[in-house]
């Protein structure tokens, strides 16, 4: 009797002890998944700044850095991907507009990022800071105009072309133990110079 009572009891053990070594596993794959991620598109800029514009970090990849984000106060430097969706949201921010138009003109644009990873840094941010966006080509820099908490229900985010602007969004609030809700933490930035936003790169050689 008592064997056959330690059998579903060693099964029990056995079961816990395998989901607990997945638990594990994913908690370690994921930092490595994204230090890979990184990586891969790090040598994917590399090749769109030497001339490649088409690279892409991964043979399936459905997306591709089209700017680094920089905020010289955090020391913050990020890949800003193409494609607004939750899967290439994952790696970075994402450029909610596309990139049809070309990331280095002048234009209104929206960068969305997560709020517990690459966009955790807005609740820091503050009127006057820097926040830089450079492209293969040239480089915008901006300075924070206003921070605000807006309801995604009642006001929707319009892009006014021809207008000069940066805007940064994120989920809110940054400490909400779920995601999904529809408050959203809102940055405006505006161009450091109006009368010269963008300062052209030397193009390269490669």
């Amino acid at each position: 009797m008592q064997a056959k009572l330690r059998r579903p009891y060693a099964a029990v053990l056995i079961t816990a002890a395998f989901f607990s070594f997945c638990l594990v596993l994913n908690s370690a794959w994921m930092p490595a998944k994204a230090l890979l991620a990184q990586w891969l598109l790090q040598h994917s800029w590399q090749q769109i700044v030497a001339g490649h514009p088409e690279a892409r970090p991964w043979p399936w990849a459905d997306t591709r850095p089209a700017a680094v984000l920089k905020v010289p106060r955090f020391d913050i430097e990020q890949f800003v991907l193409e494609g607004n969706s939750g899967r290439n949201l994952a790696f970075g921010p994402v450029l909610m507009n596309g990139f049809s138009d070309g990331f280095g003109n002048a234009g209104d644009r929206i960068i969305n990022g997560h709020r517990d990873t690459h966009f955790r840094f807005l609740e820091g941010l503050r009127a006057g800071d820097v926040v830089r966006i450079e492209t293969a080509t040239s480089l915008r820099e901006y300075s924070v105009h206003t921070t605000e908490v807006i309801d995604s229900r009642e006001v929707e985010l319009v892009l006014q072309p021809g207008f000069e602007r940066l805007t940064l969004v994120t989920c809110y609030p940054f400490d909400a133990p779920f995601a999904g809700g529809p408050l959203r933490y809102v940055v405006t930035a505006l161009p450091l110079d109006t009368n010269s936003v963008s300062r052209q790169l030397p193009a390269s050689s490669g």
